[in-house]
């Protein structure tokens, strides 16, 4: 096997596929939405907390992560392996709430600062009376936390311990099958930081779904994995060990390192003391030779690494099939409100044309200003009538989208809040038509002033503003309804500027009835505008993942060619002709 040679070109590529995995967002809740977030959940969890740490600097101490159910015996695991203990067992569960980080004393600054696990703030605990302990910060807090109680942030303990061997540390994680989803959470973030997966599992629970499904990830991702059978009563042991080993073997994991555990007394009633040396003297002999033989070191963690890269293959194509997914529902749903706003728009258009505005007290107060009735009481039932007309339309297109949306299952909670801003359409609309009144009313006694210094003044008749103002509107809300309302507009102020002031007011309507029902519209359309889902997402995560498919394939084979000159063994050059370099 090769090692991996990693240059900055891959690393590059890297941040750049992990920059576009954080981007990605997976709001809506189609079908496999709750997969995707926990796939990019875990990605971000490997990349920060393993691979990019980890090909930052190949050289850092490995990192063993012993992880497993409920009661499994992790933690004794741990402080027998050390010598001392580190870490709090007992029959109270769950039992490991913090993880305990234990490592060399030499190698305490690996893991001092956010190198791996940046997300966890760090704690020490003073040395213990009589036990053995290494460096402590500066700002060492007393107890196991930060203060009384279990504290507020996450956070991992780091023990120091000559014991262990330079180039090794041992993280006791929570259980994954844990009743807090806090810390099944922790311990799957914690197991994608680690160089080797210690799984450890029990003679009466190795058959257990849970760790199977680890099993099953480890597998998938190729990374160096060590399982524990714990527990295992002296009586049944070869019984119990066959029937293991059979069922690694069928599951294509036969070759994984087993180790056996025997029932002791030690392992009962709470875990409270440690394990004879001998118990775990063969998993200790592995984890040292592993982290002191630098070529099984390297070995160990480049594949771990190489397996979780490997796996980004078929990994970002069904993240970025779902982020697909997403954006395509999106536009469905925007789809639904712009159809149902385009069909209000075209009943607006429609019932305006008709001079249906011109009904009612409107219809009736046109009536009267034939008869000496005041212009503005006019203008006001106008108003009415066309802020009525337009939030029956609005309430029309709210109705039909929202039906539309209660019939998509990727709406949910995305129509309810998008309904919500329904509230209050009829006060923002009126507000509105009456800016749409006061423009008009200025353009009316703009044309009006012109006429005057023209045909009106020649007739010494001075002419009101607000007279002409109401004409005009009533000629272009009240459709043939108000034909007379035009011709008495020209006798006011001449045909000519009659004409150019109802094109102006034309205008002026078109642009304030469609800037009521875009306002509107945008409002329902705000929830998904907020759930950024953006256009790009699928193809930026198929491209990331494309170019660090092709930075691998090209340091790999660099590191093989030049293993292979190594070796003395034929190599193509670029031109595909082979030399031999002695």
């Amino acid at each position: 096997m090769a090692t991996l040679d990693v240059g900055p070109r891959l690393i590059d590529a890297l941040s750049v596929l992990r920059d576009r995995v954080d981007a990605a967002r997976f709001p809506l809740p189609l079908g496999g939405a709750a997969r995707a977030r926990l796939n990019r959940a875990e990605l971000l969890s490997q990349l920060d907390d393993y691979v990019m740490p980890r090909l930052r600097a190949p050289k850092a101490p490995l990192l063993a992560v012993v992880g497993g159910s409920t009661g499994a015996g992790k933690s004794t695991l741990v402080n027998s392996l050390v010598g001392r203990r580190v870490s709090e067992a007992g029959v109270l569960r769950p039992t490991t709430r913090t993880p305990v980080l234990v490592c060399h004393p030499d190698d305490h600054r690996w893991f001092a600062g956010q190198r791996v696990l940046p997300g966890l703030t760090r704690v020490w605990v003073p040395e213990q009376d009589g036990g053995e302990g290494g460096e402590r910060n500066e700002g060492e807090e007393k107890g196991h936390g930060r203060a009384a109680g279990e504290p507020e942030a996450p956070t991992v303990r780091i023990e120091t311990d000559a014991a262990l061997p330079s180039g090794l540390a041992l993280l006791d994680a929570p259980d994954i099958d844990s009743l807090v989803a806090g810390n099944r959470e922790l311990a799957a973030e914690l197991i994608c930081a680690a160089d080797v997966w210690v799984l450890v599992t029990t003679a009466a629970r190795y058959a257990d779904a849970v760790p199977w499904h680890l099993l099953r990830t480890a597998k998938e991702y190729d990374v160096t994995l060590v399982t524990v059978l714990d527990r295992v009563p002296h009586q049944i042991a070869a019984e119990i060990s066959a029937r293991y080993a059979e069922l690694l073997l069928r599951a294509g994991l036969g070759h994984v390192p087993r180790f056996t555990i025997p029932e002791l007394p030690e392992s009962a009633g709470g875990g409270r003391g440690l394990l004879p040396a001998t118990a775990v003297a063969g998993l200790r002999e592995w984890l040292e030779r592993h982290a002191q033989d630098p070529v099984a070191r390297s070995a160990a963690a480049d594949r771990t690494a190489s397996g979780v890269i490997a796996s980004l293959r078929s990994r970002l194509p069904a993240l970025a099939g779902a982020a697909a997914a997403q954006h395509a529902a999106a536009l469905r749903l925007a789809g639904r409100v712009e159809e149902a706003y385009e069909a209000a728009a075209e009943r607006v258009r429609r019932e305006v044309a008709a001079g249906e505005v011109l009904a009612g007290d409107a219809r009736a107060h046109w009536h009267a200003h034939g008869l000496g009735g005041r212009a503005d009481e006019l203008l006001d039932a106008l108003a009415q009538g066309l802020t009525a007309l337009l939030v029956c339309a609005v309430e029309e297109a709210d109705e039909r989208a929202a039906g539309a949306w209660r019939r998509d299952p990727a709406a949910a909670e995305a129509a309810l809040t998008a309904m919500d801003g329904a509230a209050g359409a009829a006060g923002r609309i009126g507000v509105i038509v009456r800016r749409w009144r006061r423009c008009l009313e200025e353009l009316a006694e703009e044309e009006t002033r012109e006429a005057r210094g023209g045909q009106a003044a020649e007739r010494g008749d001075p002419v009101d503003a607000e007279e002409p103002a109401a004409l005009l509107a009533t000629a272009l809300l009240g459709g043939r309804r108000a034909r007379t309302a035009g011709e008495n507009l020209a006798d006011l102020l001449g045909a000519q500027s009659a004409l150019r002031l109802c094109d102006q007011g034309a205008r002026l309507l078109t642009t304030y009835l469609a800037r009521a029902l875009d306002g509107e519209r945008e409002r329902r359309l705000a929830p998904l505008d907020r759930l950024t889902v953006p256009p790009d997402q699928q193809a930026a995560l198929i491209a990331a993942v494309s170019v660090v498919q092709r930075e691998r394939h090209r340091t790999r084979s660099v590191a093989e060619r030049e293993a292979e000159r190594e070796r003395g063994r034929p190599v193509a050059d670029r031109y595909g002709r082979e030399t031999v370099t002695r």
